[in-house]
């Protein structure tokens, strides 16, 4: 998502997408021979077919502005659809991920679980304040890239400190609950 906003507006939109389903397509690759489960890609997986859709899009219609100018923030709002989606139908997407990094015997403990809802919910939040936010810039101020990758950046950057952060302070007020 950063590579791609950052892309934009530099090189031929159609070259920034078909980049970012490269990405997409090699990470999510990389972690499934690396072992990962297909739980564990949701966002790799959704950014492959988001970036396959826009590249196709924008292959077909090169002329037309509304994929270049509105790439990157529809890539945010997909994303947000992704987030908010997983959390409607309770498997939070960062649940995948997060059995990567714990034992097993943790997995049906309802904190996890209660972690990877608010962790899920932040990024949710963040990337539909990104997308908004970049469509917005977007349109009110056409040529301030800095601006719009600023906002992506910032909304990428504080969720990661939050998922970070948080699974440590939400472990703590459990055990000082259960003391």
């Amino acid at each position: 998502m950063i590579v791609v906003s950052l892309l934009i507006g530099t090189v031929d939109v159609r070259w920034a997408l078909l980049v970012g389903l490269a990405l997409a397509v090699v990470l999510a690759g990389a972690q499934r021979r690396g072992g990962r489960g297909w739980d564990a890609l949701v966002i790799e997986v959704s950014a492959a077919l988001y970036f396959a859709g826009c590249t196709v899009a924008a292959f077909a219609a090169p002329d037309s502005t509304l994929v270049e100018h509105y790439a990157s923030a529809g890539s945010s709002l997909w994303f947000a659809l992704v987030a908010w989606g997983s959390l409607g139908v309770g498997r939070p997407f960062t649940l995948g991920i997060a059995r990567t990094q714990v034992p097993r015997e943790l997995w049906g403990n309802p904190v996890f679980h209660k972690v990877n809802v608010v962790i899920s919910a932040v990024w949710a939040a963040s990337f539909t304040v990104s997308g908004i936010g970049t469509a917005w810039l977007r349109h009110a101020q056409p040529h301030d890239s800095v601006g719009r990758t600023v906002l992506t950046v910032l909304c990428v950057a504080l969720p990661i400190l939050f998922t970070v952060r948080y699974p440590d302070i939400a472990r703590a007020r459990a055990m000082a609950r259960s003391n």
